[in-house]
């Protein structure tokens, strides 16, 4: 009778409308109990008992509790699950399935069952298998959680767990696309001219398989160089919409990790018939580009050809041979060419630094690892001079491509950076304002003003400033339509030159051979296009750095134990502490506050700013360099845990 009775009724709907209740994200903590933090920063305590209920991650409904001058919530209804596809290890206890997530924030066992495709008996404890998420807590008629493992990914003791994990966690693929036989060359309405007989040739990695570029320079009588960059052409072999083509699609770039390459296109194309290796004819599409003596770009030419490279030739060595060191030497053409592109670069590069912006140099740390996938070391490599010229180079050409297809077509695939975020660009004048930075709000949006402000924050040479500024700052994207490249100072920027490795270089190889061949463009690249290729690049990097930590776990699993110190910078700092890059072998460690000092209630992070006060005196800022011991490698969790040395 109460259930029918309406007075009843009105009165639960009464007490849920004045209930206070607020939505937002769990934060689940090493402890029993969690956090829901909302979108205006506020947070609340959520007791062990309603944590069973929810997961790290889930974004929930939740009534307020209040009890004297403390607050709690109680979860009562999910709004997006922060699980849904997940990388997990098999628990089996007794017959019955579990699963734990593989997340450094999630230690909940949940429930398994497998699905039918799969042979149960091949799955065991300690397996690696990606699973989704079927039940829920808070979903109407669920009672638990309960979850469907849907691929085996690794057994617990194979070796490659590191690369065979972090690919099916960002759902990416575990091997290069399968090839046929048969890749017949079509050039049809494409005249190729005849460069073989002209000395090319390609600066790589000592490994490297898929040379994509090689390099012709001439010193013009009346000043000034003019640079050839022929380009290897797999759109002569992978015609569009061919299964290879919508494969390299769907893949959109080459993925590059640690000890591994999982390439966009077919290894018999990317390592082989595309690459352009010593003493082989290969297709390409070429651009002659003239540069002047003081660096600035000339006219320039695109146009189909078939060239040969005539020297293999390996960044290092080339270096060394620059700067008159080692025994190795090119031989006589090669040698001026060489020489006339390093006078090249150097004038391109002061050009750049004076009318566009130049990258600081940072450098790239290389993993030695042997067959079964353990780190032997980790090597510090520098931008060195043959590192820069084939940066150069390929910097100018992609100026070209960009100019050609505003030009002629109006659209194609282009890097499109903007300085700082359009809703952030308030918050970054004023917080330059407050660092007596006089600054005008447009400069922070309009490239050539920005190029003056750039110019003058690095004279400061403030790396707080410098780091600081990063949170405001915006990432490259992908466009179909022209737009300014904040990063490099350049109004509009597209890439044509490793089109071995990225299928929007593809893209934009296909619509310069339409304006070569006089052939009306297509439309415009899709909006699902350019965002896939963003995101897939997003992916990659990711997927890089996990790798990447893992090995760093690894191999620095004995420094830890010893508690060995190491040179590092501040690389970004939270309210529990501050992450810190070991310059050593750019692997990153956490400092939590604990271990800044024993009384915890002594350091004041301010995240915001980027500061850390210990005793009420400034102790560690953002961009400042420290030395730390390492104290813990957790490769549960591929993290590590510093103390600031004393």
């Amino acid at each position: 009778m109460l259930q029918n009775n309406s007075v009843l009724a009105q009165l639960k709907q009464q007490i849920r409308e004045t209930t206070p209740r607020v939505e937002g994200v769990i934060k689940a903590t090493a402890k029993a109990f969690g956090f829901l933090e909302t979108d205006d920063g506020n947070s609340y305590f959520v007791p062990p008992p309603a944590m069973k209920q929810v997961l790290h991650g889930d974004r929930v409904e939740a009534v307020v509790h209040e009890e004297g001058d403390k607050s709690s919530v109680q979860p009562e209804k999910l709004i997006e699950a922060g699980l849904d596809r997940f990388v997990a290890r098999v628990q089996k206890r007794e017959g019955q399935l579990a699963v734990v997530p593989d997340h450094p924030s999630i230690k909940n066992v949940l429930k398994a069952r497998i699905k039918r495709s799969l042979d149960e008996d091949s799955i065991q404890d300690g397996d690696w298998v990606v699973a989704r998420l079927v039940r829920h807590p808070l979903k109407p008629d669920d009672r638990a959680f309960f979850t469907q493992i849907d691929e085996l990914v690794a057994k617990s003791d194979d070796p490659a767990v590191p690369w065979r994990v972090t690919l099916a966690r960002h759902a990416l693929e575990q091997a290069s696309p399968e090839a046929g036989d048969d890749w017949p060359l079509s050039d049809e309405g494409l005249t190729r001219e005849d460069l073989t007989a002209e000395p090319f040739f390609t600066i790589d990695g000592e490994k490297t398989r898929d040379m994509d570029d090689a390099l012709r320079v001439e010193t013009l009588a009346t000043g000034g160089w003019r640079l050839t960059v022929a380009i290897a052409d797999p759109t002569a072999y992978v015609e569009e919409s061919h299964a290879a083509d919508l494969e390299a699609r769907t893949r959109a770039f080459t993925v590059y990790l640690p000890g591994q390459n999982v390439t966009m296109l077919p290894e018999v194309l990317a390592d082989d018939l595309c690459s352009l290796h010593e003493g082989k004819d290969r297709p390409v599409l070429a651009c002659a580009l003239d540069i002047q003596a003081d660096g600035s770009l000339g006219e320039y030419r695109f146009f189909a050809a078939t060239a040969r490279s005539h020297a293999r030739l390996v960044y290092d060595r080339v270096s060394d041979w620059i700067e008159g060191q080692g025994d190795w030497a090119p031989e006589g053409s090669i040698a001026e060419q060489l020489q006339a592109l390093r006078d090249l670069t150097e004038a391109r590069s002061a050009w750049r630094a004076e009318h566009a912006l130049v990258f600081k140099d940072r450098p790239d740390y290389v993993f030695d690892l042997d067959e079964a996938g353990n780190v032997l070391g980790i090597r510090t490599e520098e931008r060195r001079i043959a590192n820069r010229m084939i940066e150069e180079s390929m910097i100018a050409a992609n100026a070209c491509c960009a100019d050609l297809l505003a030009q002629h077509v109006g659209h194609g695939i282009f890097n499109v950076h903007q300085a700082f975020d359009p809703d952030k660009a308030d918050a970054a004048h004023e917080f330059l304002t407050n660092q007596e930075v006089e600054v005008e709000r447009d400069a922070l949006t309009e490239l050539p003003r920005y190029r003056e402000l750039k110019r003058a924050l690095e004279s400061r040479d403030d790396a707080w400033l410098d780091a600081r500024l990063r949170r405001f700052q915006g990432f490259t994207n992908m466009s179909a339509l022209p737009g300014p490249h904040f990063g490099l100072g350049l109004p509009a920027y597209a890439t044509w030159t490793s089109p071995i490795r990225k299928y929007g270089d593809m893209v934009n190889h296909r619509l310069i051979k339409r304006v070569l061949k006089g052939e009306q463009a297509p439309a415009e690249a899709s909006l699902q296009l350019t965002e896939q290729l963003t995101e897939r690049r997003r992916l990659n990097r990711m997927a890089e750095r996990d790798v990447k930590d893992w090995l760093y776990v690894r191999y620095l699993t004995p420094s830890a134990e010893n508690q060995e110190t190491f040179d590092a910078e501040i690389m970004a700092i939270n309210r529990g502490g501050m992450r810190v890059r070991l310059l050593a072998n750019g692997a990153t460690a956490f400092v939590p506050a604990p271990l800044m000092h024993s009384d915890r209630s002594k350091v004041v992070i301010d995240d915001k700013e980027g500061r850390i006060q210990i005793e009420g005196e400034e102790r560690f800022k953002l961009g400042d360099s420290l030395r730390v011991a390492l104290t813990e490698a957790r490769e549960e969790t591929r993290s590590l845990v510093a103390r600031p040395a004393d």
